[in-house]
């Protein structure tokens, strides 16, 4: 999907040391999960605004117990910084740690001033379901942009999906869900916004190159 310049917020927030904030503002956490609005940064006053797949930890390999987040590879490069964009004011929350070109997919290592969520936007994630989609199952999706919409699979390889799920620049990484299990991320569309289809990448192969890159058995938090 073709990344969204925004102007950044997160302006104010790289202004936090020099003006101070309140400290009960500061300290409080940001809630974020499988639908949460980033924005990461791009230098200057320019950011990619997209959505986070899910918020979990490994379970082993060398990143075992780590606070991360997945979202779309187009969204970044290692290094760069991510803020949530509904509360930039409360500074960096994670930054890129490792992008994955090939299955457009990317781990971002969260800070501690993060508060897993479940529930973003009418969506909640309750673990994941390796099982291929295929049609007619309905798939939803829960985005920055378009927010809760849902659609008619037409089919499913082993890597991707395609969906009648309305997407829109800003959508890249939602979660892709069946009821309340994870089944995949949004990554692009075809031809029209909103018509598609929509196009994405299955979690079975998300989670196979997370075991390989030390981030094995990823659990939802």
């Amino acid at each position: 999907m073709k990344k969204l310049t925004v102007m950044l917020a997160v302006v104010a927030a790289g202004l936090l040391s020099l003006v101070g904030v309140p400290h009960a503002e500061a300290a409080a956490p940001v809630p974020l999960g499988g639908g949460s609005s980033i924005l990461v940064s791009k230098g200057g006053n320019t950011a990619s605004a997209c959505t986070v797949t899910a918020v979990g930890r490994p379970t082993a390999g060398k990143h075992k117990g780590e606070l991360i987040a997945l979202t779309a590879g187009h969204c970044g490069k290692p290094g760069q910084r991510v803020f949530s964009e509904n509360f930039t004011s409360r500074g960096q929350i994670g930054t890129i740690a490792y992008t994955a070109a090939d299955i457009d997919m990317a781990v971002i290592k969260l800070g501690s001033n993060v508060r897993p969520v479940r529930t973003v936007r009418g969506v909640t994630i309750r673990g994941i379901s390796k099982r291929p989609v295929n049609f007619p199952t309905v798939l939803c999706k829960s985005g920055r942009t378009t927010g809760n919409t849902c659609g008619v699979t037409w089919f499913s390889d082993k890597q991707t999906h395609f969906s009648q799920m309305c997407v829109i620049e800003g959508d890249s990484g939602s979660p892709v869900v069946v009821g309340d299990r994870l089944v995949g991320m949004v990554n692009a569309y075809y031809f029209v916004s909103c018509l598609g289809p929509e196009t994405g990448t299955n979690i079975s192969t998300i989670l196979k190159r997370l075991d390989a890159k030390g981030y094995g058995n990823f659990k939802v938090a």
